[in-house]
């Protein structure tokens, strides 16, 4: 990967000029200066660096520092506030999601991956739900009224995903009332999940085939109210933010990383776009019926901090258009789960007064009527159904970029391996690309505007 940084162009002192071993070497071109990644174990750069002659200084931001978005370790080389290498240590959130899904059923597996990028849960879920729907051949027999409730959940949760973003980000610079606003306009969200699903957060609301249950009486009216809310809120981070010339002067340039860079690194979601590059999975290979909305696909020029934090609040923008899409489609009653009553797990939910899915009235009628209802019902819900043997990739565009899940079956009915292209761990690779060159202070803004959750890279 060749990159130039503003910063790095302007004189201060490289890894390559103090005779660094590993990370990232620099070379003057007429460009610039030029830096090629390369990878390494840590252990034989520190060994490198105990050796050499210079005096250098290695510090710790980290795991517990409130700035780096939870529990990553960013291991940095300093010559004065100049920052010579930057690296990521990450492992301290590992969870064993990804392994745990291989002794649960298909369906059990849903409430593991709604909690791995623990900000986004809906598109954790959407992801494997739609790469389990591949592998099961039933795509096209998912109820069109389902995959309208998905759009509206994953787009409702790219606003609360990016509102946190922002609010974070605000608080780092000092920006304490952007904090304030972000998180109360986060509540408004989290309120229609709790009223769509009962929960906040870790929904498992999308399962293989649809959805738990349809939404609930009043809803749609609801939503429509927290649009409002939030179409008015959103011009208050404009007037706060956008012009501010102290925002702009501890953004614009910070986190550099042009489109050479993010193609190298494979880096997506926003810091690709802040180069220009309008890529985004729900144009480019639409999920859900993503084509049939109407949505712009946000981008700036800048390739900085200050680019990204412009189309994240482009972004919310564009999201409740499509919010509104959905709730003029939802109109309508239909079925939110697929016909196939071997694979309809679980069966006809109501919610009962304890507040709980479980439909009293359907295990009655099983029981009563149908021996044979029941022994299905039974094995269905603790064996679950069984998956072709095969192996599926389906990808979405989270709020931090392309969001996979790679899934094989035996054909039992467990998975066999489910393994997730989480954006945030990608695009954590870009740290050192961002921040060797600049100062130490820089690297809070160019962490920030990467928007890193550890539950997704720690899975």
């Amino acid at each position: 990967m060749s990159t130039s940084h503003p910063r790095q162009e302007a004189g201060h002192a490289t890894a390559a000029e103090e005779d660094a071993v590993g990370y990232s070497a620099g070379r003057e071109t007429t460009e610039g200066t030029v830096y090629t990644v390369t990878g390494g174990d840590w252990d034989e750069i520190a060994e490198a660096a105990a050796k050499s002659d210079d005096e250098r200084i290695i510090v710790n931001m980290g795991p517990q520092h409130p700035s780096t978005h939870g529990v990553l370790r960013l291991i940095l080389e300093i010559d004065g506030e100049t920052v010579t290498e930057a690296r990521c240590g990450i492992g301290y959130l590992h969870t064993g999601i990804e392994k745990n899904l291989e002794y649960r059923t298909w369906t059990q597996g849903t409430t593991f991956v709604t909690r791995m990028d623990y900000l986004t849960p809906f598109y954790n879920e959407a992801a494997y739900c739609l790469g389990v729907e591949k592998l099961l051949g039933i795509e096209d027999q998912v109820p069109d009224r389902a995959s309208v409730i998905r759009v509206l959940l994953m787009e409702l949760n790219r606003l609360s995903s990016h509102l946190v973003a922002i609010a974070t980000g605000g608080m780092e610079l000092g920006a304490t009332t952007i904090m304030i606003y972000g998180f109360r306009d986060r509540e408004v969200v989290l309120d229609l999940f709790e009223l769509i699903t009962g929960l906040r957060m870790n929904h498992a609301f999308i399962r293989p085939g649809g959805l738990a249950q349809d939404l609930p009486a009043g809803a749609l009216d609801q939503v429509r109210e927290g649009v409002k809310t939030l179409r008015k809120n959103i011009d208050e981070y404009d007037k706060l933010a956008t012009g501010n010339p102290l925002f702009q002067g501890r953004m614009k340039g910070i986190g550099y990383l042009d489109l050479a860079g993010c193609m190298s690194l494979g880096i997506t979601g926003p810091v690709l776009r802040s180069t220009g590059l309008p890529h985004d999975l729900r144009k480019t290979d639409p999920y859900c019926g993503y084509e049939t909305y109407d949505f712009e696909v946000p981008t700036a020029d800048t390739c900085d901090s200050y680019g990204r934090f412009l189309i994240r609040l482009a972004e919310m923008r564009e999201s409740l258009k499509i919010v509104e899409q959905c709730l003029d489609r939802l109109r309508e009653p239909g079925e939110v789960m697929v016909s196939d009553k071997k694979i309809a797990w679980p069966a006809q939910l109501a919610l009962g007064p304890d507040g709980l899915g479980n439909s009293l009235d359907h295990i009655k009628k099983i029981m009563g009527t149908s021996m044979e209802s029941l022994i299905h019902h039974f094995k269905l819900v603790t064996e679950g159904f069984r998956v072709p043997p095969g192996q599926a990739y389906a990808a979405v565009e989270s709020p931090k970029g392309e969001l996979g899940a790679h899934v094989v079956s035996d054909g039992t009915t467990r998975p066999y391996r489910v393994h997730f292209r989480d954006p945030s761990f990608t695009n954590l690779q870009a740290v050192a690309a961002m921040c060797e060159g600049g100062q130490v202070a820089d690297v809070i803004v160019a962490v920030a505007s990467i928007d890193p959750v550890m539950g997704g890279v720690d899975r």
